[in-house]
């Protein structure tokens, strides 16, 4: 039996809840019996305190109380314990009772402790935390790594023992079987969200959160370098926007163009892709670029910064530039508004998403479960 940890729900990660359900699912489907535990919301649940305070009382969950609950399960004996997060790598001491894997799905808070650039800066605290999860990551006995620039991460953090953990490659799947649409249908589906969106004109998409690396700031900036040149419209989907992205918009003058589309479900989502001109991904820092897999997947094409794994995960169909060449992604988004040139790139990108099978990662996993826990 596989034992799966995963993700404090009140964190509100969702492309790690995500991975957690598609790898308890996927397991099953693949005959392999597994389970799923997580740190549940006690004394987390006390919103009302503050966020600071909430945070702390959040640790008492995941850092006191679950331990706990991790030791009883993992009396009943678990062939092996896959965390699913490597941030939950504070966990190894104790599922260290049985064959330990843990996914890694990138080291950019861990460098960050370290004082690297990543857009991910710590507290004094923070980097306690980020030092405690890196000494739990090398007492698993193999980490899954999701992209090779996470992998040359790890292989550069890592003491280099002779009991380092075995590191190895795996590509996330896609967790929704994503597909291209029906005009017709990817139309009703985006009618459906009551925007105020004009499908009689083009839009690029950008599918992310405000957080700093996933660089909002330079979506906006780019979008208006061709504001002069297309009658299109840019459309944010994830988060809602802060007041400062709305400023900057108002500041740049398209404010009247841009739309928001928080969290929409994968169905919204996929006919978004579906219609849009391109995706537009110039992050700065990233662990895999989940929706570029998913774009390409709608045969949607995408333009992205050549930042850690993007240019790996957009393969031989991505538009590929420097995060600080703003004008080269609206170059290319003027492109891509030529019909014979986007449905070019269309065919790129739906070749380029067969690599990105959810069965496939499941396989992987079972194959190295089964090099650490040969009994499985």
């Amino acid at each position: 039996m596989v034992l799966l940890i995963g993700n404090y729900v009140p964190d509100q990660q969702q492309s790690m809840l995500r991975f957690n359900t598609m790898m308890l699912q996927g397991l099953t489907a693949a005959g392999i019996d597994a389970e799923l535990i997580r740190p549940e919301p006690l004394f987390g649940n006390f919103r009302a305190a503050g966020a600071f305070v909430t945070k702390w009382l959040a640790y008492i969950d995941k850092y006191l109380i679950f331990p706990l609950k991790l030791k009883r399960r993992l009396a009943a004996g678990p062939s092996v314990v896959h965390i699913c997060d490597h941030s939950n790598a504070v966990y190894a001491g104790r599922a260290k009772a049985a064959p330990l894997v843990v996914t890694c799905h990138d080291l950019l808070a861990v460098r960050g402790a370290f004082g690297d650039d990543t857009d991910c800066p710590a507290s004094a605290t923070g980097k306690l935390l980020q030092r405690w999860i890196l000494g739990g990551l090398q007492r698993a006995d193999a980490v899954a790594c999701i992209s090779r620039a996470t992998m040359v991460d790890a292989q550069r953090l890592f003491r280099p023992e002779s009991a380092a953990p075995k590191l190895s490659i795996v590509s996330l799947g896609l967790h929704y079987p994503y597909r291209p649409l029906p005009a017709g249908e990817a139309a009703a589906r985006i009618t459906a969200l009551s925007t105020r969106l004009d499908l009689e004109k083009p839009f690029v998409l950008h599918v992310g959160s405000n957080l700093k690396r996933k660089n909002r700031e330079g979506v906006l900036r780019i979008f208006a370098r061709g504001k002069e040149r297309w009658n299109g419209q840019l459309v944010f989907a994830g988060d809602a926007l802060t007041p400062e992205l709305h400023s900057l918009g108002r500041e740049l003058d398209i404010s009247d163009r841009v739309f928001e589309i928080v969290h929409p479900e994968n169905e919204s989502l996929e006919a978004l892709y579906n219609f849009a001109t391109a995706l537009l991904y110039p992050s700065r820092f990233e662990g895999f670029g989940w929706p570029i897999a998913e774009a390409h997947a709608c045969g949607c094409p995408v333009i992205c910064s050549d930042r850690g794994p993007l240019p790996d995960a957009a393969g031989e169909a991505g538009l590929i530039h420097s995060v600080e060449d703003e004008e080269a992604f609206a170059a290319d988004i003027l492109r891509l508004n030529d019909p014979g040139e986007r449905a070019r790139w269309s065919e790129k990108s739906l070749r380029n998403a067969e690599r990105f099978s959810a069965e496939k990662m499941i396989a992987a996993y079972v194959g190295l479960y089964r090099s650490v826990a040969p009994s499985l």
